[in-house]
């Protein structure tokens, strides 16, 4: 699928960074108010909602996983690296391998980073609960890096590339009794002790992406998306099929893009050991930038269940059997 810039508004958004006219922006209406107030209680129709959309994107195999080894190749679209560098890192981030293991550690996620810079290795692992922030270790070229735009911007891309991969499957577990119900455990669990609750469901609009008619699933996450602690994502699920195509977020986590929201379209989904993949991915920019292209990236290589721990992610560099790539995709 081809996406096309309006270049006449790439060129004005440039006159606009250039003056750092930017933040001035923020002022417009933001379509995922942060200053909302989140629903005392689940809306059961949002929870039905996201737990058929899960359901059908294989929520019970994923959590079976011991380990996703996947590999990704994509391409950064003009201005948004002069926008946001540190979130881009346009210069170590052009191809990945990323590892999760969701029945260790659904929070978890080492992303190996290739630029033509050269290496960026990435590991984080998510809050347990509300003010439970996590960790993220971040290193280049085998180097660790402890500054706090660096942390920051790493912390966010990595949890937001976890929802990018998983859709349904990175939120259910994060609402209380969907992921336990769904996993045949108690209701009010999920995987590897992560606690439920950590996110409040309500039940948007109904809107179009590419010509099929989807249902907006809101949710309100503590912690949020990196070193914050709250966000807001809603989730667009396909009303015939109940694919997840489209997230909007917020992205609070990193102090250059507050106030932001983006969203992610997912295509050409295929099903792989039992969990339904989206094979191409397409970020754009809502607001304060509307319709700014981001970044679009497909699934390279795939496997599944190699068998290794967290000890083989957790350093500067895969080990063991989380060494090798992701096994190539035809095409």
């Amino acid at each position: 699928m081809t996406f096309s810039p309006d270049r006449r508004r790439i060129v004005g958004l440039a006159s606009l960074a250039t003056a750092g006219l930017l933040p001035a922006l923020a002022g417009c209406a933001n379509p995922l108010p942060l200053a909302a107030v989140p629903p005392a209680a689940d809306d059961a129709a949002a929870a039905r909602w996201l737990r058929e959309s899960a359901e059908h994107h294989g929520l019970s195999r994923y959590l079976a996983l011991n380990d996703i080894n996947v590999a990704y190749a994509g391409q950064w679209r003009p201005l948004i690296d002069r926008i946001q560098p540190e979130v881009v890192d346009k210069s170590w981030r052009a191809s990945s391998e990323e590892r999760l293991l969701p029945r260790q550690d659904p929070g978890f996620i080492a992303q190996a980073h290739r630029g033509p810079a050269g290496r960026k290795h990435v590991v984080r692992q998510r809050g347990r609960g509300a003010g439970d922030m996590g960790r993220v270790a971040v290193w280049y070229e085998g180097r660790a890096d402890e500054r706090e735009g660096i942390r920051t911007a790493s912390a966010l891309v990595a949890d937001c590339y976890q929802l990018f991969l998983l859709g349904p499957l990175w939120l259910a577990p994060r609402v209380r009794g969907l992921a336990g119900a769904s996993s045949g455990g108690p209701a009010g669990a999920s995987a590897a002790g992560s606690p439920a609750g950590e996110a409040r469901l309500a039940l948007g609009d109904r809107l179009e992406v590419d010509g099929r008619e989807c249902q907006w699933v809101q949710a309100w996450l503590a912690p949020g998306f990196g070193l914050v602690a709250g966000d807001r994502v809603d989730l667009a699920i396909d009303v015939q099929d109940r694919t997840t195509r489209r997230m909007r977020f917020t992205l609070e986590g990193y102090a250059g893009t507050r106030g932001a929201v983006a969203e992610t379209d997912t295509f050409e989904h295929e099903r792989v050991g039992g969990v339904l993949w989206p094979m191409r991915s397409f970020e754009r920019v809502v607001r304060p930038l509307a319709g700014l292209p981001v970044h679009d990236w497909r699934i390279t290589g795939l496997d599944l269940d190699r068998g290794y721990g967290l000890e083989a992610v957790q350093g500067p560099a895969f080990e063991g059997a989380a060494a090798a790539p992701a096994r190539p995709r035809a095409g």
